[in-house]
């Protein structure tokens, strides 16, 4: 009994070793990219990513930093390179949990970022996949402010071209903004982006 106890407490100091090297490292790396240094973080997520493969924020915040960078246009030249780095990690933890409402979230952005970058080439093509992703985010988590506001920024870009009710599009920034201010995190970490931008939005709306 005294050994199954010292086991026990052994293991559980090892996990809680692990833990605290691996919110150190998330905590660094998403310093780091506050900081403007979006390789330097993306290089030590990658590093954690191939140490705790049980968790997917790494590989998360590998995708959304590259993605993010794909939308600058300084980066047009390497909106390739990004985009694929980006495809990557966020395959891989789509392979483990498709119905991840997150995952399935920031791939609707990646695409998006694809037709930002060639409207003509990829409109078309891969505006009916953003939606249904943000469709099929809404489904599993209606109240997701991060699904919420993508889905309605996306239809309000292409209101011109789809003719969409813009102003119905309004009221689901507004939900948005309501629901961002609500929003308690799941974990340490846990995505919180896209309140700032909901807010522009929603003064742009406004007349």
């Amino acid at each position: 009994m005294k050994n199954g106890i010292t086991i026990l407490a052994f293991l559980l100091v090892q996990w809680l070793t692990a833990q605290a090297t691996f919110e150190q490292g998330m905590g660094k790396a998403l310093q780091l990219w506050d900081e403007g240094k979006p390789s330097e973080a993306t290089a030590l997520l990658e590093r954690i990513a191939a140490a705790e493969k049980t968790s997917w924020l790494p590989n998360y915040y590998v995708a959304l930093i590259q993605t993010t960078e794909a939308f600058d246009p300084k980066n047009r030249d390497k909106v390739n390179a990004l985009l694929t780095q980006a495809q990557r990690a966020l395959d891989v933890e789509m392979a483990k949990a498709a119905d991840n409402v997150e995952l399935i979230i920031l791939q609707a952005l990646v695409h998006t970022a694809w037709i930002a970058y060639d409207p003509m080439t990829n409109g078309m093509r891969l505006s009916p996949t953003v939606v249904g992703l943000y469709n099929k985010a809404l489904a599993l988590a209606p109240n997701n402010p991060r699904a919420v506001f993508g889905k309605a920024e996306f239809e309000i870009g292409g209101a011109q071209w789809t003719g969409a009710d813009v102003k119905a599009l309004c009221k689901d920034v507004e939900r948005a903004v309501v629901l961002y201010e609500a929003e308690v995190p799941a974990m340490p970490f846990a995505p919180r982006w896209g309140a700032d931008r909901a807010k522009k939005q929603l003064a742009a709306c406004k007349p």
